[in-house]
């Protein structure tokens, strides 16, 4: 079977896991219980030994995807000679609270005509490194490893058996029904079940698609954005959402791992944790939108991360987390598996969450000052806590650092880390000023005025006429398109208006924008990458908030066209379009979001 690209999906969730589905009706990703548990289908690292979930029907079909309006419920639709037919997925949204029953709705419908379906259930548990035993029972199936377990309800009326044909075949198990027009069926598959499998009826199902549409509908009639681009930037909060572990409200980076950045390629990363940077960023976009609670849930994690202060080498802070906050992250290969179309190593784990990476406490200020402003006040215990991190920070910030880019080359003093290290300081000095708290105010001032200072002396390069990524050489660098969010400069200064031209002759190609040029600016990994999504839509922010106003319309409008079918992005845009990296990636999403409010305020 040819594998699908990584575009060839869409995402359903329940906000403690997620699945994707390919465009010919497989779930080809899925873990459990948590976004960061071992895969149960994993066909999109490894189609022969990785395990799937299809539904589609038997003969030769043309098919196509959507979104149910306004929801994560997606609907497959396959047209061939006989009818016309549809796969309704959805996974019915969990609780706050950390369960291990997931479930995988898959409704059958024959919309025209007659057709019938194949569904094929082959999960290879742990990645694929444990056996399981699959057996036929009653009213479904029974998939049993050691220590876990899968059931699949049936979706019938009763007396109808004779629509379904079952079959175990080695570990998986096959079914086929046939319907006729108007008819409804389906499967739904369970993890962590307490019952075996139960018939559940057509009108039960049914009640069960409808609630969670409902409950989709309700969540985003939250949204108070009413500006242009209305439908992407809807999608993409929908994506935000389905990437928030709910029990926490940690948001993963993406719900993926090992997803190329160049086929074939070695860049090939775990990303289903928590980044303090990609988190905090989440803050801005979903204020804009006006989720405040979730920006609030997302707050009170971040809060006990730095109440706990143990994030090793890189200070009070970690890079990253896991969804329930632990750090445990040690980064491994998966031998057994060939990778997506060939790409490996396949990782688990993420070796980053050692690094130094200094931009994470700007990143996290930012957050709890935008925070503050929308009403959420630090408590004092938070503050003093945020205290002993700028503690460490202050004795810190003027150190060689990995950098927001991960590289694995050795540690550079990275201008954006010192950019955000302003951003640190400067938003403390403002909540310790807005609200009389208790602080050492005289010292985080120095501080502020001597890494602004710093910059402008090391990191401005006066051949380039641009700030530069590293006080060390000339090469260019994206992360800086976000300089002018910060204040740390005015949008239209003009040391930063020649540094986005520099940004703009070096980095960018049409509306996609490179990171970094890793050719000049080596980062420890072999082969090349493609554009980075975020950056193409800090570009466009950069260019609005220059009063380049034509120039970001036409650049965002460009981006929107390199969405998938159903408005998802991955990571990155390889040159000939196609999406790279894990997928559907958050920051792609949260960038897309800020960029839109940011372009629609100015045009008026």
């Amino acid at each position: 079977m040819t594998e699908t690209t990584i575009a060839e999906h869409a995402l359903i969730g329940d906000l403690q896991t997620a699945a994707l589905v390919t465009t010919d009706g497989s779930i080809d990703w899925f873990c459990a219980p948590r976004f960061d548990s071992a895969s149960v289908f994993g066909a999109l690292l490894d189609d022969e030994r990785g395990g799937r979930f299809r539904v589609r029907p038997a003969g030769a079909c043309a098919s196509s995807q959507m979104y149910h309006p306004d929801t994560a419920v997606l609907i497959t639709r396959f047209s061939g000679p006989d009818g016309i037919g549809e796969v309704v997925d959805f996974m019915p949204p969990c609780g706050d609270a950390p369960v291990e029953r997931h479930r995988i709705a898959r409704l059958v419908r024959c919309v025209r005509g007659r057709m019938t379906f194949d569904v094929l259930v082959a999960p290879r548990f742990d990645y694929g490194r444990r056996p399981h035993r699959a057996m036929l029972v009653k009213n479904g199936a029974v998939f049993t490893a050691p220590g876990m377990s899968l059931v699949l309800h049936a979706v019938r009326e009763p007396g109808d058996e004779q629509l379904a044909d079952a079959r175990v075949e080695g570990e998986d198990v096959h079914l086929r029904v046939a319907l006729d027009a108007g008819q409804v069926r389906g499967v739904v598959l369970e993890t962590g079940a307490d019952a075996p499998p139960r018939e559940i009826g057509v009108a039960e199902f049914t009640a069960l698609f409808e609630s969670t549409v409902d409950w989709w509908r309700g969540w985003l009639a939250r949204s108070s954005y009413r500006g242009r681009w209305r439908e992407i930037v809807a999608r993409s909060a929908i994506t935000l959402k389905l990437l928030t572990y709910a029990p926490t409200g940690g948001l993963v980076a993406a719900p993926t791992l090992g997803l190329p950045e160049q086929i074939g390629g070695e860049r090939n990363w775990d990303y289903r944790y928590t980044w303090v940077r990609d988190a905090s960023f989440s803050v801005s976009a979903l204020l804009a939108l006006g989720f405040a609670e979730e920006a609030a849930r997302f707050g009170n994690w971040l809060g006990d991360r730095i109440r706990e202060g143990d994030g090793g080498a890189s200070g009070p802070l970690a890079v990253l987390y896991r969804v329930d906050g632990t750090s445990d992250l040690r980064e491994e290969r998966l031998a057994h598996w060939s990778g997506h179309r060939g790409s490996s190593p396949v990782r688990i784990g993420n070796a980053a969450s050692g690094q130094l990476q200094l931009d994470i406490y700007g990143e996290a200020l930012d957050s709890v000052y935008a925070a503050d402003r929308a009403g959420f006040e630090l408590p004092h215990q938070g503050w003093t806590a945020l205290r002993a991190a700028l503690d460490w920070l202050g004795d810190h910030w003027d150190q060689p650092e990995e950098g927001i880019w991960e590289t694995r080359g050795g540690r550079k003093r990275f201008t954006y880390g010192r950019l955000m290290s302003w951003v640190a300081f400067d938003r403390a000095i403002r909540l310790a000023d807005t609200h009389g708290r208790p602080a050492p105010v005289e010292d985080w001032t120095w501080q502020r005025d001597s890494i602004h200072s710093q910059i402008l002396s090391r990191s401005w390069h006066r051949t380039r006429n641009a700030f530069v990524q590293h006080d060390t050489g000339d090469e260019l660098d994206a992360a800086l398109l976000r300089m002018p969010r910060t204040g740390f400069l005015p949008a239209k200064d003009p040391l930063w208006l020649s540094t986005l031209d520099a940004i703009k002759a070096d980095l960018v190609t049409d509306s996609l924008v490179y990171r970094y040029d890793p050719v000049v600016s080596p980062d420890g990994l072999a082969g090349g990458e493609g554009t980075f999504s975020l950056c193409s839509f800090d570009y466009v922010d950069a260019l609005t908030r220059a009063g380049r106003l034509e120039e970001a319309r036409t650049a965002f409008e460009k981006m929107l066209t390199y969405a998938n079918h159903v408005g998802l992005y991955a990571e990155e845009i390889a040159p000939t379009g196609e999406q790279l990296g894990n997928f559907p990636q958050a920051f792609t999403h949260l960038a897309l979001i800020d960029a839109a409010v940011t372009l629609d305020t100015a045009l008026g």
